[in-house]
């Protein structure tokens, strides 16, 4: 059986405000201080929820809570904003009544967050499925867009909502959300270009400098610094505990979920960045001829990049700045604006294009969550806005006059609908009806908004008159026309006993609202209700190539110029306050009051002063007071019955009857006075809390009694029953214990039986065992003898016939074997010609072909190595081979080069850039590319030298510029000749009378002589139409260098400095080479 709680049950301080003794405002405090010191933040006044701001995190709004809250009656739970939000929904959903919720308080008191949570159980006790999911998604999502445009950081709130926003949530008849729609109140606009010290402008600014990529931000042309946008104050520019750039990454995502665009989202923050650029733009002013001062812009740098952002062209907004074009039926004239002026004219444009693309966001999300079927829809209604504003003497100003109209409309509505439903309730349950009185707040109403004479009214007709108008005048007229009005006060006014007040300053008039009486400061009045924005500047920004510009601006439409002036402020509030009204006179409402604990915004504060004063603009005593004007408390005959019918025997523990009869029989029989309740056609009323208090305690002291009695019976039976469970398991046990006995006794007679088993069949193997090893041996003793015998026999037929052929076929098998075993040896021999290892011979008698044998293998495995050779590779063995026929053993540089490959080309003069010109004079294919080292007869010293030798001849060129020195035709040369030596000097000799022996013969130096004389002398072997070149090694010979001939004499003993051979001159026929010692 499920156990119910109720309101009344574990109360801390009292629940239901209606229920408070003794009823007054200091009671009421202490009742709110103590709850909220026990974290218990919800307190009832009937329907009515009073919510304090926690300023920290409670564990109540769990899906567990959410279920305990489901289905359930108001006052069966303790107080808890989910208690009026599943009334409210399961009122619409079961009984077809449109509803609305009112949530209102001061900035801070938690508005916000509780229309959220709202939302959020109305979300999450509804239907599901896909479609109903993702329209609940968008109306949850549809709050975080709202909050980053709509809210900012204030004294009194991190997240303070500048705006009103009333939201149609559509339900279809099972209940199930189908869309919304979404209406917005008095955007604080002038907040865009100045915030109070301490204060923040929108949060979206902040959010997009600090979570934006710097991609996005470059193409915004902005900055992430804050220090560098006038209209962002800096003192405040962060706030613990707000991530702005997580912050912008949801409000990403929520656009995306909610239906925006990736290209509307991208035109939302261009306008943003506008703004922003509009307020750096300064201006500078300028005289002019006749006197007058004319402003410009000084920077045009950030005007130049909000052009770009918009697409408006910079010379026409410049103009805008500058001039002011007045209309007058057919006439049109142009003003200069001072610096002044054209100030005002930025900041102007800054609120309308901000407060303009705010309301679009608006209309933009209601075009996504629109409810799209054509039937009839239930409605409930959320609406949170401000609450009344009280602030300093001198700072309340058009704002607070609006707001607090709007709040004396809603306790209009409040005092008339809590008592019609009040009435309607009586009547409904029979009850006699008693007048109630209480304060009807009309009469303030009409001062505000009558036609005729109201204030809106006059300052409307004030900011539209010809002439010279002030605020001044504006208070003159008031002082006028309101004089003899009981909640108007002035000094200046008719009214002689205001005359010595000096707390009403002479610039101020003073309203006696509801919740107190508030002085207004005058000044700005006229301003902030004309709202102007310049006929050029809207006419510019319709000129803009901005996808929104023209949705924005309409007014700026040359071709529908409209002379009449546009309507005020107040006047358009006005008429959406009396269209709110009149939407929410049709729905049955639901009220949640905020009230903020402290100004401090931290847990566990309680200031009296501060929710006392909140207490009173609320009218919440004098809620409670219309309240018990009737009856306290009420509740339904079945649930009275429930909870109190212990108190009587005739109806505990079952009353059989009618639940009325019972409760008849219940009040009767605690002697209750029949003036304390009445009865009605379903429900019980009581008239004073005393009386239910009264109940309380004898059902509290009632159940005390019955406790007792069940712990009685309870420990009786639990006594009973530990007993018999004690005979049922000694009953087991024994049981148990039998059996575990007797199985016990039967293993082991198992185990004897098992065990003389096994002996006597063991016994028994044995000797059959023993039996056929028996007969196997005689049957292997009998076959021995058979087989010795018949061997005996075929030995002795056999031994005739084998002596006269024995020794043959032994020579023969022996002289097999040893050849076999010798071939079989060869075949460890490597295939490398190198290799000269061999087997050594086993017998004499293979003397002669183990030599033959060798000789064959290694000519068949040169074969095989020379098979492998490519033709490169054989120039290569056949040039090495050349140079070992002509230098080994007959000088001693030859050892040394016989392992270094010949490569020809070392300096890859066809790769190297810096040879590429000497490549292409070359007209054949260059064989080999050397530096070597041309001697100087003079002093014996070598210059570097490029070597390059063709087919045809061989050319010397510059190292350094890559310029012929010399080239010399191959058939010119006549000998080379070298020492014996390990040095690398080789004189080339020309034939006398050729044309290359005027500049006498070459003494040249190279590392790799060995191979340039080897490919002279192949390339003179090779080639048919010349001589062969001789190869003279000698260590003296004869040099012609131009008309001298010089000996070159080569000596060993090394040179002083290095390991290499050194040249020098003795005289002038005389060369020596020092070549080291080996």
């Amino acid at each position: 059986m499920e156990v119910k709680t109720s309101l009344l049950d574990n109360m801390i301080g009292v629940g239901d405000m209606v229920l408070l003794e003794p009823l007054n405002e200091d009671s009421f405090i202490v009742n709110l201080r103590n709850r909220f010191d026990h974290n218990e933040i919800y307190t009832y006044i009937g329907s009515v929820v009073i919510s304090m701001n926690p300023y920290r995190s409670l564990p109540i709004y769990t899906p567990q809570k959410v279920e305990e809250y489901r289905n359930r009656n108001f006052y069966e739970l303790s107080p808890h904003i989910y208690a009026l939000a599943d009334e409210a929904y399961r009122s619409l959903r079961d009984q077809d009544k449109d509803q609305c919720i009112l949530i209102t308080g001061e900035s801070g008191a938690g508005k916000t967050e509780a229309s959220k949570l709202v939302m959020s159980y109305v979300a999450a006790v509804c239907g599901k499925g896909q479609e109903v999911n993702k329209v609940k998604e968008q109306l949850l999502q549809s709050n975080p867009v709202l909050e980053a445009f709509g809210n900012a950081k204030t004294m009194r709130n991190d997240n303070s909502s500048r705006f009103g926003k009333y939201m149609d949530i559509e339900f279809d008849f099972k209940g199930d959300p189908l869309g919304g729609v979404i209406s917005n109140y008095l955007l604080e606009k002038s907040r865009v270009c100045k915030q109070p010290r301490g204060e923040r402008n929108f949060h979206i600014f902040y959010q997009l400098l600090s979570g934006a990529s710097d991609d996005t931000l470059m193409k915004l042309k902005l900055d992430r610094d804050f220090s560098k946008y006038n209209y962002l104050s800096l003192d405040s520019a962060n706030v613990n505990g707000l991530d702005d750039a997580a912050s912008f990454r949801t409000v990403r995502n929520a656009m995306q979920i909610v239906g925006f665009m990736e290209a509307e989202v991208q035109s939302v923050l261009e306008l943003v960045a506008a703004v922003l650029k509009l307020g750096n733009i300064e201006f500078k002013p300028e005289s002019r001829v006749n006197g007058f001062d004319e402003s410009r812009v000084k920077d045009k740098n950030d005007l130049k990049e909000m052009c770009e952002l918009l697409g408006i062209e910079q010379s026409v907004l410049e103009r805008a700045f500058s001039y002011r074009t007045v209309e007058a039926k057919m006439e049109k004239m142009s003003t200069t604006l001072n610096v002044a002026q054209a100030y005002y004219a930025r900041d102007a444009l800054a609120k309308n294009l901000y407060s303009r693309l705010f309301s679009w966001l608006v209309t933009r999300i209601n075009e996504s969550i629109k409810a799209q079927a054509k039937t009839r829809h239930k409605v409930m209604g959320v609406l949170d806005i401000y609450g009344f504003e009280i602030f300093e003497v001198r700072d309340n100003s058009f704002e607070q006059f609006i707001i607090n109209y709007c709040n004396e409309k809603l306790q209009q509505i409040f005092i008339e609908l809590t008592l019609r439903e009040e009435q309607e309730e009586y009547i409904r349950e029979d009850i006699e009806w008693t007048n109630i009185e209480y304060f009807n707040n009309a009469i303030i109403c009409d001062l505000i908004e009558n036609n005729q004479n109201g204030i809106l009214a006059m300052l409307d007709e004030e900011c539209l008159r010809p002439g010279t108008v002030t605020d001044d005048t504006f208070l003159d007229k008031l002082n006028t026309i309101c004089a003899e009005h009981q909640h108007f006060e002035s000094r200046l006014n008719k009214n002689s006993k205001f005359l010595t007040d000096h707390s009403l300053p002479h610039s101020c008039f003073r309203i006696q609202h509801y919740a107190g009486k508030v002085l207004y400061r005058v000044e700005g009045f006229v301003d902030k209700n004309n709202d102007l924005l310049y006929r050029d500047l809207s006419q510019a920004m319709y000129k803009a190539t901005h996808s929104l510009m023209r949705q924005l601006f309409p007014e700026g439409n040359p071709a529908k110029v409209n002379l009449k002036r546009p309507p005020t402020a107040g006047f358009q509030f006005k008429a959406s306050v009396g269209v709110l009204m009149k939407n929410l006179q049709t729905k049955n409402p639901n009220y949640i009051r905020c009230i903020k604990p402290n100004d401090k915004k931290v847990a566990h504060i309680f200031t009296d002063s501060l929710v006392c004063h909140q207490v009173r603009y609320l009218g919440l005593v004098e809620n409670v007071r219309v309240r018990r004007a009737g009856y306290a408390f009420r509740q339904p005959y079945e649930s009275c019955l429930e909870r109190y019918k212990m108190l009587c025997k005739k109806t505990w523990p079952h009353w059989r009857g009618p639940a009325r009869d019972g409760v008849e029989v219940l009040l009767t029989d605690c002697s209750v006075p029949t003036e304390e309740f009445a009865y009605g056609r379903s429900k019980i009323f009581i008239r004073n809390p005393r009386t239910l208090f009264t109940l309380e305690e004898r059902r509290r002291a009632c159940l005390e009694d019955l406790a007792t009695l069940i712990q009685k019976i309870y420990r009786g039976w639990k006594s009973r029953t530990h007993f018999l469970l004690l005979k049922k398991s000694q009953v087991v046990v024994a049981a148990w214990y039998r059996r575990y006995a007797q199985q016990n006794k039967y293993q082991k007679i198992k185990s004897a039986t098992l065990v003389m088993q096994s002996f006597i069949r063991g016994w028994k193997a044995r000797n059959i065992l023993r039996q056929l090893k028996y007969e196997k041996r005689c049957k292997e003793a009998v076959t021995t003898i058979a087989a010795y015998w018949h061997g005996t026999q075929v030995r002795r037929e056999y031994r005739k016939f084998f002596r006269a052929n024995a020794g043959k076929k032994i020579y023969d098998f022996t002289i097999q074997r040893i050849m076999q075993k010798y071939f079989l040896g060869l075949k460890t021999t490597t295939m490398s010609p190198m290799d000269n290892t061999w087997p050594a011979k086993p017998y004499g008698f293979l003397e002669g072909a183990h030599t033959q044998l060798r000789r064959i293998f290694h000519l068949w495995r040169c074969k095989k190595y020379r098979g492998q050779f490519t033709e490169e590779k054989k120039a290569v063995y056949e040039e090495k081979l050349e140079a070992s026929e002509i230098f080994k053993d007959k000088k001693a540089l030859y050892p040394s080069s016989v392992s270094q490959p010949f490569k020809g080309d070392y300096l890859e003069i066809q790769k190297n850039p810096k040879y590429q010109k000497l490549n292409s004079a070359m007209e054949e294919k260059v064989l080999l590319a050397d530096l070597v080292n041309k001697i100087n007869r003079a002093n014996g010293k070598g210059s570097p030298r490029l070597f390059l030798l063709t087919k045809s001849n061989f050319v010397l060129a510059d190292q350094k510029t890559g310029q012929v020195k010399a080239s010399v035709p191959l058939p010119d040369l006549a000998s080379v000749s070298v020492s014996t030596q390990s040095d690398g000097f080789f004189a080339l000799k020309l034939k006398e009378g050729s044309a290359s022996a005027s500049k006498g013969d070459f003494l040249l130096s190279s590392e790799h002589l060995i191979e340039i004389i080897t490919k002279l002398h192949r390339i003179g072997t090779t080639a048919a139409d010349r001589d062969q070149i001789n190869i003279d090694i000698s260590d003296e010979f004869l040099v012609q260098f131009k008309q001298d001939k010089v000996c070159v004499k080569f000596i060993q003993g090394g040179p002083k400095n290095g390991n290499s051979a050194a040249c020098k001159r003795k005289n002038n026929r005389l060369l020596e080479v020092s070549v080291p010692s080996p």
